[in-house]
């Protein structure tokens, strides 16, 4: 599948830049709060977390003029696929991984992720591989090896493949969708899934009344994680593409050190900077490597015609493809 995507202007592109590095950095933050719900039920709570996220962004196209849009079978496919790979079973697997193994291994793998877009991009360049490889190592030596056994990698594997779907099925969407819609609809399709494996696996006990901090750590994950940095990273994909928009993938652990930092979590280690300080090289690197690619003609970038369903929507100017008209998910 192509990650190319065309770009209406430098400002799209810096504001891309902006939005991705955001998106993922928010992902990062999730370390901060994850002690303060680490008792609640994990599923119930996921259940919770995006029927709050999906509450909120329907609000917003509400709010915004976003009309219903009908959607085709294919596109219909790719939203469930989207909904159940890249928020329902990455968040089994990342659970089920970080049992296993703890939160370094799965971690660790999921900093390949950058690599990985840069693969699936079509011809990326030795420089742009070279700096996918730094950010690579960068977020490994952030986050450290661990310890997991063989089930903890295959779940950790798991988890990132399912965060490409994340990125990979919501390109096509976005055209027609634009970023608040499908953040919306993916976050609102995720509740009964969970909803569904929470009765499975821990049956009435998936939901209780939660403490306050418990209740404050997973309306941050409602808010900020999912409907802040879903929106902001889908709506950064079209602007800058997903192989460049995978290099701040990098930053997930740098939000976890600098959470921790401000949280008094812990103070940060000498490989702990050393890994972000490779991070952000990395992705001046790849930054540097790409400049923006030719805009396609017909395109909304290039001033085509946009599709009807997204007009009108002031979540993204015109000039967006993303919106015709987030913001990871976190773990």
């Amino acid at each position: 599948m192509s990650t190319d995507v065309s770009i209406a202007a430098p400002s799209a592109r810096i504001r891309g830049l902006s939005q991705a590095a955001g998106a993922m950095f928010l992902v990062g933050t999730l370390a901060g709060v994850s002690g303060v719900i680490q008792d609640y039920p994990v599923y119930g709570g996921q259940a919770l977390r995006y029927l709050l996220a999906a509450a909120i962004l329907l609000a917003v196209t509400r709010l915004t003029g976003l009309r219903a849009v009908r959607l085709t079978a294919r596109e219909g496919a790719l939203l469930a696929a989207l909904s159940l790979f890249g928020l329902v079973i990455f968040n089994i697997c990342v659970i089920e991984a970080t049992r296993r193994g703890g939160p370094a291994l799965v971690g660790t793998v999921l900093g390949t992720v950058p690599l990985a877009l840069a693969l699936l991009g079509g011809r990326p360049s030795p420089r742009v591989l070279g700096a996918a490889a730094v950010v690579v190592a960068g977020a490994t030596l952030a986050t450290g090896l661990g310890s997991g056994d063989l089930p903890g990698l295959m779940w950790s594997l798991g988890a990132l493949f399912c965060e490409l779907c994340f990125s990979l099925l919501a390109i096509p969407l976005l055209p027609k969708l634009g970023a608040v819609r499908v953040s919306a609809y993916s976050a609102a399709l995720a509740v009964p899934l969970l909803a569904v494996t929470g009765l499975l696996l821990d049956g009435t006990a998936m939901l209780r009344v939660p403490t306050l901090p418990e209740a404050l750590g997973l309306g941050y994950q409602s808010v900020i994680v999912t409907t802040v940095a879903f929106f902001l990273w889908y709506d950064a994909l079209p602007r800058i593409g997903a192989a460049t928009a995978g290099l701040f993938a990098g930053l997930i652990p740098v939000g976890a050190i600098a959470t921790g930092a401000v949280l008094g979590l812990g103070t940060p280690s000498a490989p702990d900077l050393l890994g972000a300080a490779l991070v952000v090289a990395g992705i001046v690197i790849g930054l540097s490597a790409a400049g923006p690619p030719a805009t396609a003609a017909g395109s909304p970038a290039a001033g085509g015609r946009q599709p009807a369903a997204g007009a009108g929507s002031p979540a993204a100017p015109a000039s967006s493809p993303a919106t015709g008209a987030s913001g990871r998910r976190s773990p």
